[in-house]
């Protein structure tokens, strides 16, 4: 989001990346009430935010130097008026939260990049904050995408970005409980597996799965983004999905 927005980040643990960016730029137009599910330092919510004046955004994270920041890169961007920072673990009970100040059914768009190793599977930072960020079991991801559901209001979109190795899970838990699920694979080049998905769904819609040609960010050669990808990383446009 190079001269839209600007963001202050933790020296050590989990920084936000491309995946944030893709995440913010694949809300639809017309949404008007965000909620970003561990926000980290605000990233996804504030390219959403960027990219639609009318939107407003409540971000929640159980990390208080994440809040902290979160909240500092609002009034920095200008979007102090439009955002609400809370402290709360979204895997937590339904009254914690309710209690933190998050609401049920009241968003009409839901985004996440939960944590994102398996337990078990990859090597843990040392860095707790980092650890907490990427560290994430079956049956805890699947209580990220209750707390989404019950977040979200009927017709909402809910919105995830994770690894497509880890895709199973996630489909799994979106299916239960969404309509009208839609898998965009993200490819590092052509011809290679896809190394992430997004993936919506509808919340109260009975329409099918909708399973997209993936997406290469770069060509067979070179490190330069696609156009597509590079107006998208620029601040110049949405993700058209």
């Amino acid at each position: 989001m190079a001269g839209r927005i600007t963001l202050s980040q933790p020296r050590h643990g989990f920084r936000a990346g491309l995946d944030s960016v893709l995440l913010g730029a694949a809300v639809h137009e017309g949404r008007r009430n965000l909620l970003d599910l561990g926000c980290g330092v605000g990233t996804a919510a504030f390219v959403a935010m960027a990219h639609a004046p009318e939107l407003s955004a409540t971000l929640v994270d159980q990390n208080p130097e994440a809040k902290a920041l979160a909240e500092t890169n609002a009034a920095d961007n200008g979007f102090a008026a439009r955002a609400t920072i809370l402290l709360a673990d979204v895997a937590g009970k339904g009254e914690v939260r309710k209690a933190a100040g998050l609401a049920e059914n009241a968003f009409d768009v839901v985004i996440a990049n939960p944590p994102f190793f398996v337990d078990g599977a990859g090597t843990l930072a040392g860095d707790a904050g980092r650890a907490g960020a990427r560290h994430m079991d079956a049956a805890m991801l699947d209580l990220w995408v209750r707390t989404a559901a019950g977040s979200a209001a009927g017709g909402a979109e809910i919105i995830f970005v994770y690894p497509a190795e880890s895709l199973s899970p996630l489909l799994g838990a979106f299916t239960q409980r969404f309509g009208a699920v839609t898998v965009l694979p993200l490819t590092p080049r052509p011809d290679a597996p896809a190394s992430r998905v997004l993936i919506r769904g509808i919340k109260g819609s009975r329409a099918p799965l909708t399973l997209l040609a993936s997406r290469a960010l770069h060509d067979a050669e070179g490190r330069a983004f696609r156009p597509e990808f590079d107006a998208i990383f620029r601040g110049a446009a949405r993700l058209d999905w």
